[in-house]
């Protein structure tokens, strides 16, 4: 059970990175995929804290075509994310069963890929590892990019050089360390069209590395190299988004969507369906009709309202790290078929020659293959419609300049019109070129400002056209008025425009400790804990007035203020002390009753007794005699009666042995006095006294002869 919430059933993938479970949300009944972070990653905190962000922010944004991020978070030492379970297959499993693709089904699904990312591009998220693993494919026909939030999690987790994505699909600038952006994508998108268009990949080797190096040494091969007589159009997309340089890609998936859509409007169906496959020099990929290529029919994506959809420029019409995109409604004239005696448009002035020379759209009367007359028919057919795609992108750039033309005033109205427009659009992706290239909208990347100054941290970012905020927070670590960290996290690529908000250290938060005198232990443990402070040492001590078991007293003193984590020792009640049992034997009885109460213990007369030899009213015994007690023990004691009287037998005429033994057993003291002679018959003449009573032990004399 993951976070009191997930019930994991199976595995069902595992990754450089993570490994995906099928797992039953008991909260909400459902079931979802749960990716969890490999544990060496879950302990890296800025890691799983760039991990947790990112996903918050994939989740912030739904599209048909994006697996929906439905859940984070860090149970213990597992760091997870709830994804949407899409049940089905993906697009690799599709390739590895079925092989190539035809161009339309290839196209269909791209759409459906690109069109999510450019939702995500607009959301500000770069996926960072497109690869057919990561198109998913339902049982439904849905198609989904899934991924988002683990490689840029990611991105400052390895080591200088290692590779975030599959090396198969990494771009040149992400080979060579440097950041990736929106274009790293577009590039792995155009691998992945020529896989689905051949079969294969365009770079194999035994070791990664060789494959990295390929994608920064070599260009991308044509699919047509592999599948002759695949539409020119086809090759020209793949090179697109290939190029090394990031300037001349597409600048994000919502450029190249237009560009998919107009491919997808120009090819004919023979060319969209079923290309001509020479199948000595076709590769290994096995061809897919366009019927079966997934399971269940794939619902293409809607083309409606497209007629007048915009034509990105291809890179060499770009401005760095810009998306320019011309507006070229599809019944714009590109290459004139003129009429017999139609005014013909005139040759536009190219401002990019040193010559002067006038160039423009080819007139009716060209024929764009007359200078390939040693090509084939099909190589001058692919040649004039590449000649004829980069005359109308030449004519949208030069649209700008409007010249004289022999059209009637009312064509020549619309030729202003059509001009002012594409000089409006173009000045507009000119700024953008610029917002997005090198002002306000380019891309820069926090630097690490934890334990600078405010003002250094605050210079570093003013070095690089950000503006910022402060915000002071609590650290135990940093010391006051030094920089925590920023929001967003150092290493995260944010726009110029963005502020970055500076965490400036407070010092430790200190936390008031609580009063626990009087609480029992385990109480006054919870409270301590409650208030951010530890249990420290405890001592037990004999207290008058605190029970056994309460506090009678702490240290730190109630109110200080400490830091989170201080430890406050306490001392805990052993109850009253013990006193000293007096002995109060031979004293009155009020007396000893007095001793005793003075002393904290309960006096008790438990009886009286006689005794020869303690004086009546007086204490003969106690219990306890002596030692400790507990203060308030009862101390009972025995009060004399005195000697008791005993009848004084008579002796007279008895032999002095029997009349002592006589006396003696009757509790009496005997003293004998001898006659003036000595004692010669040895018989008691005398005895006082004689008869009556007498106090036990008491002493009778005898007068013997």
């Amino acid at each position: 059970m993951i976070d009191g919430r997930y019930r994991i059933i199976e595995r069902l993938a595992v990754g450089g990175m993570s490994t995906v479970y099928l797992a039953t949300d008991i909260r909400l009944e459902r079931n979802v995929a749960l990716k969890i972070l490999h544990p060496h990653l879950a302990e890296d905190p800025l890691l799983v804290e760039r991990f947790r962000t990112e996903a918050i922010t994939a989740a912030g944004f739904s599209h048909p075509h994006i697996v929906g991020v439905l859940d984070t978070g860090v149970d213990g030492h597992t760091a997870y994310l709830a994804m949407e379970l899409v049940n089905g297959h993906t697009l690799r499993d599709l390739l590895k069963t079925q092989g190539r693709m035809a161009p339309r089904q290839a196209l269909a699904l791209l759409d459906a890929v690109v069109e999510g990312l450019a939702a995500a591009h607009a959301a500000g998220l770069v996926h960072r590892d497109i690869k057919p693993e990561n198109v998913l494919l339902s049982n439904s026909g849905q198609i989904k990019l899934a991924d988002f939030g683990l490689a840029r999690a990611a991105t400052n987790q390895t080591s200088t050089g290692n590779l975030i994505g599959t090396v198969a699909y990494v771009s040149p600038e992400l080979v060579t360390g440097a950041p990736a952006d929106a274009r790293s994508d577009i590039y792995a998108l155009g691998i992945m069209l020529y896989e689905m268009l051949t079969g294969d990949q365009p770079f194999v080797a035994d070791a990664p590395i060789a494959v990295a190096y390929q994608h920064v040494s070599n260009d991308v091969p044509a699919p047509s190299l592999v599948l002759p007589g695949l539409a020119a159009d086809l090759d020209e997309l793949v090179e697109f988004c290939t190029r090394k340089e990031p300037e001349e890609r597409p600048q994000d998936a919502e450029a190249l969507l237009g560009e998919i859509r107009q491919i997808r409007r120009t090819l004919t169906d023979a060319e969209l369906d079923s290309p001509s496959v020479d199948p000595e020099s076709a590769g290994s990929g096995r061809g897919v009709d366009a019927t079966e290529a997934i399971g269940s029919p794939v619902p293409l994506p809607s083309t409606g309202g497209q007629t007048e959809a915009t034509e990105a420029i291809t890179g060499s019409e770009r401005s760095a790290g810009a998306t320019e995109v011309i507006g070229a409604p599809d019944n714009a004239t590109s290459v004139i078929s003129t009429p017999a005696g139609a005014t013909q448009a005139l040759p536009r002035y190219n401002d990019h020659t040193d010559t002067g020379e006038l160039t423009g759209l080819p007139l009716a009367s060209e024929d764009p293959r007359s200078g390939a007359s040693g090509l084939s028919p099909r190589a001058r057919e692919r040649q004039a419609r590449k000649e004829a795609k980069n005359s109308r992108r030449q004519w949208a750039r030069e649209a700008q300049r409007p010249r004289e033309s022999l059209a009637s005033p009312s064509s020549r109205r619309r030729g202003w019109i059509l001009a002012i427009v594409l000089f409006l659009v173009t000045a507009l992706v000119a700024t953008g070129a610029w917002f997005f290239g090198m002002g306000p909208g380019s891309p820069v990347q926090i630097p690490q400002l934890s334990g600078q100054s405010a003002a250094s941290a605050q210079q570093a970012l003013e070095a690089g056209r950000v503006s910022s905020s402060s915000t002071q927070v609590f650290d135990d670590e940093i010391k006051k008025g030094l920089v925590v960290g920023s929001e967003p996290a150092a290493g995260t690529t944010i726009r110029r425009y963005q502020s970055v908000e500076l965490l400036i250290s407070k010092g430790p938060e200190l936390f008031a400790v609580p009063n626990v005198v009087g609480l029992e232990e385990p109480a006054a443990q919870k409270a301590l804990k409650g208030a951010q402070v530890e249990a420290g040492k405890a001592t037990k001590e004999y207290d008058e007035s605190i029970a056994a078991g309460q506090i009678v007293s702490q240290k730190p003193k109630p109110e200080a203020e400490v830091r989170r984590g201080t430890k406050v020792s306490y001392v805990v009640s052993r109850g009253r002390a013990p006193v000293k049992v007096p002995d109060v034997t031979g004293r009155s009885e009020k007396e000893a009753a007095a001793t005793l109460k003075d002393a904290g213990l309960d006096p008790k007369k438990s009886g009286t007794e006689f005794d020869k030899n303690v004086e009546k009213g007086m204490v003969i015994s106690q219990e306890p005699a002596s030692g400790k007690a507990k203060r308030g023990t009862t101390v009972s004691f025995v009060v004399s009666k005195g000697p008791r009287m005993v009848e004084v037998p008579g002796v007279r005429g008895k032999q002095v042995e029997k009349a002592k033994k006589i006396l003696k057993d009757a509790g009496f003291e005997v003293e004998i006095n001898e006659g003036s002679f000595g004692i010669i018959f040895g018989t008691v003449a005398t005895q006082d006294p004689s008869s009556g009573e007498l106090p036990e032990g008491s002493t009778v004399t005898l007068g013997v002869v």
